[in-house]
């Protein structure tokens, strides 16, 4: 039997593709486990696409499943019922299934308004959904009531299975790496925290913890790597939680020399110097924190009552080691005002971050604030047959509306904009000899975004160019890295320095002789000078690339003119 997993579309269109285009993690597992017993499985991703439907359609005439499980959370939970219609216009003999974080929590609504959904996995599903599988294929199966974790229809009334154990042993799963290509992963399951806003807790339960061994971990990393992942995105609550784990990960890491880069998520209070190494030599590049808001009344009502001197020294540690600090802030708060904005203002000047993102608060079920609001009967779960992805806060607060919080982000934003290219200026690095190539790469990796990435256009960023001019200088204070003196070229390009670029990318392949990108970059100055001839030489010594051959041609043509 074929079983297709599918992530819906969001209602409303992501900011950008990179958010619109991620699969959950849960699905790469389970679809790992069924294929490991037998199953015909595929996963289609459905999010960002210009035509949804007409992508599921296709899957479902090709692969004629018998099974689709559907990952569904609160802003996908419409195009989830979208597809469910679809698959049993196509397919009506097909058993449509929905699980994840919105499934869990709402699963006698989503029952109650989609007639096309047979049956919901609550939970953790990998077991749920092996059995589940296994009930439909097997020629004599054992009743749905056996299989625990389900909610599915009986003549009117729904059915609960109960309450599966969580898996004791996450390392007895399949690894994921061996039958799908993926950036996202994680070495743990739940969150020691308790914020309000957050559906962690409650979905993985308030038990402790559980963790990948790191073999488990960096074995499933490698087999990434040999499918031509390099990047990846730690997607842990905390992933910094278990410093010996976490340091015994760093290590295999380096051991089985994995050329890879990493960004991971973290609490102010689960960090250290020592870790903050291991995590930088083992190819973090980037740790996001949840700092919410600057005021300490805020923090407490949203779970998160870390002292701000923590908070800085958490941020002061991170960058220190040559990993941009990315910082979280939350505005639209129960008892937010202009003083509480100003604090998170004022914060954010003295932990600096080098980027940061501004969310409106909004509460959806599974989340404390969401059951305060249900408990005060300001909400049911009859509001989620409206098409809305979540609930600003702000809609259920009397001293909050619209243009207040509005004008509360629109601050933040330019509070942080305006004054990151300080931020960066300001960057002070520990003196470990060992780290100066890795400094080197910190300073123009960051050098970039003013140059060529997120800051670069932006007008509220004063004076990119001039800040990534300096973060490349700075970098080759540290290393040779052939990205400083390709971003140094680069800048002198726009301005048509070419020969001011020459000069800089002759003492970068004087230190980096092979560097691809220094060696096409040298050919295009020296063609934009009028030395084809010269030119030609580093531009063939690269093949016949598609990127590279435009400018071979162009420099042929250009020898020709001259005869």
């Amino acid at each position: 039997m074929n079983i297709l997993l599918v992530n819906p579309p969001c209602l409303d269109p992501r900011i950008s593709d990179e958010d619109a285009g991620i699969l959950p993690m849960g699905l790469h597992y389970i679809g790992a486990l069924l294929r490991e017993k037998g199953f015909g499985v595929a996963i289609l991703n459905l999010a960002g696409r210009d035509d949804p439907l007409a992508v599921l359609e296709e899957g479902l005439v090709r692969l004629k499943p018998g099974i689709m499980g559907v990952s569904v959370l609160n802003p996908n939970r419409f195009g989830a019922m979208d597809a469910a219609g679809l698959a049993k216009k196509l397919l009506p003999g097909i058993t449509t299934v929905f699980g994840g974080a919105a499934a869990t929590f709402l699963a006698e609504h989503l029952l109650g308004v989609c007639r096309d959904l047979d049956i919901i996995v609550k939970g953790e599903g990998e077991e749920t959904f092996l059995e589940l599988a296994g009930h439909f294929a097997s020629k004599r199966p054992v009743s749905l009531d056996k299989i625990q974790g389900l909610v599915f229809r009986r003549d009117g009334e729904l059915v609960h299975t109960g309450t599966r154990p969580l898996i004791k042993d996450l390392d007895l799963l399949p690894q994921p790496g061996k039958y799908f290509s993926f950036d996202h992963i994680s070495l743990s399951r739940g969150c020691p925290g308790r914020c309000t806003f957050c559906g962690s807790p409650e979905f993985w339960g308030r038990s402790k913890v559980r963790f990948h061994s790191p073999e488990w971990f960096v074995s499933n990393l490698a087999l990434l790597v040999r499918r031509g992942v390099t990047h990846f995105y730690f997607s842990d609550d905390t992933f910094t939680m278990d410093k010996k784990r976490v340091v015994l990960v760093c290590r295999k890491i380096l051991d089985q020399q994995l050329d890879i880069t990493w960004a991971a998520i973290s609490r102010v209070d689960f960090l250290d110097e020592e870790m903050l190494l291991w995590m930088r030599r083992a190819g973090c590049i980037q740790i996001s924190f949840g700092v919410e808001s600057g005021s300490r009344k805020i923090r407490k009502i949203l779970g998160k009552p870390v002292k701000q001197e923590r908070i800085i020294k958490a941020f002061e540690m991170t960058v220190s080691y040559g990993i941009l600090p990315r910082a979280y802030f939350i505005y639209g708060s129960p008892g937010e005002t202009p003083e509480t904005i100003q604090e998170s203002l004022d914060l954010m000047a003295k932990i600096r971050p080098l980027a940061a993102v501004f969310y409106l608060l909004v509460v959806f079920p599974g989340t404390g604030l969401y059951r305060d609001l249900e408990e005060s009967g300001i909400v049911s779960d009859q509001i989620w047959k409206e098409k809305m992805e979540d609930i600003p806060w702000f809609q259920m607060d009397p001293h909050l509306d619209f243009q207040q919080v509005k004008a509360f982000g629109d601050k933040l934003r330019h509070g942080f904009y305006s004054q990151v290219d300080s931020f960066a200026r300001k960057v002070k690095l520990v003196d470990l000899p060992e780290l100066c190539p890795l400094h080197a790469d910190f300073l123009s990796r960051l050098a970039m975004t003013f140059s060529h990435g997120e800051y670069a256009d932006d007008s509220r960023v004063r004076d990119a160019r001039a800040t990534a001019r300096a973060l490349y200088a700075r970098a080759l204070e540290y290393h040779p890295h052939s990205r400083a003196f390709l971003g140094l070229a680069m800048l002198h390009q726009k301005k048509r320095e070419f020969g001011r670029a020459v000069a800089v990318l002759e003492k970068g392949l004087e230190a980096n002789p092979r560097e691809r990108s220094l060696l096409l970059c040298m050919g295009i100055s020296l063609m934009n000078l009028g030395r084809f001839k010269h030119a030609l030489s580093f531009l063939e010594s690269l093949g016949d690339a598609p990127d590279v051959l435009p400018y071979v041609n162009a420099c042929r043509a250009g020898l020709s003119k001259q005869g």
